[in-house]
């Protein structure tokens, strides 16, 4: 048995790449290093299935670059949906709004071109296709089994319930649904996905597996 294997031993989760990691570091975004650091290593696994990963929730594409990381590895795609005007705590006024990511010319959030320029610093734009659109439209449009599904959505009861009930029938047998922000303590943050996280534990179809700070991983049986 080698070193790397022995009981009791921690076993090396496997990493982005050193260009991926700083693109990350510098690229706009709410998710912190070690929830990142997670997600990646999930989405290494999910990618071994040999289907595409699909993020819900792009934003300025901080994770999408991890996800687009470990799908380029296993030679698959990452699906990334987004309409990109921004979800409720991003508008004006509200705690989580980047003027500068509000066009000028119509008034209205827009990070599409943000999550471009951060695909482009990275290397990483052939290894992802973007849907521009509202997740449940796009998720009725869809049909291909997926080996990952990362809900970062809306974090309304309503956005993060149909994120959750228009893509885990997507998910693949042995597939990973990974949720970011559960936030058992309301003094936390919003429950929303802490909400279909406690479904989809219920619902028996899911193992869970170690969480990472507010990000939760679950298994698909």
């Amino acid at each position: 048995m080698s070193a790397a294997v022995r009981a009791g031993e921690p076993v090396e989760r496997p990493a982005p790449s050193a260009r991926t990691r700083a693109a990350f570091e510098a690229a706009k975004g709410f998710m912190p290093l070690d929830e990142g650091l997670a997600l990646y290593a999930a989405a290494a696994e999910a990618a071994l299935l040999g289907l595409p990963l699909l993020e819900i929730g792009t934003y300025c594409g901080r994770s999408t670059l991890l996800l687009a990381d470990a799908a380029r590895a296993a030679g698959v795609t990452v699906v990334t949906v987004d309409h990109h005007r921004g979800s409720e705590e991003q508008q004006p006024g509200w705690e989580y709004h980047d003027p500068e990511l509000v066009d000028p010319r119509v008034g209205r959030m827009d990070t599409l071109p943000a999550f471009r320029r951060t695909l482009h610093a990275a290397g990483l734009e052939e290894h992802v296709v973007a849907l521009v659109g509202r997740s449940p439209q796009i998720a009725a449009l869809w049909g291909t089994p997926l080996g990952l599904v990362f809900v970062d959505g809306g974090h309304t009861e309503e956005h993060a319930t149909a994120d959750y009930e228009g893509w885990t029938p997507h998910l693949a047998p042995g597939g990973l649904l990974a949720i970011h922000d559960v936030f058992p303590d309301p003094a936390d943050g919003g429950q929303a996905p802490h909400h279909i996280h406690e479904r989809a534990l219920a619902s028996g179809a899911f193992t869970p597996l170690p969480a990472t700070g507010s990000l939760r991983l679950l298994r698909r049986r």
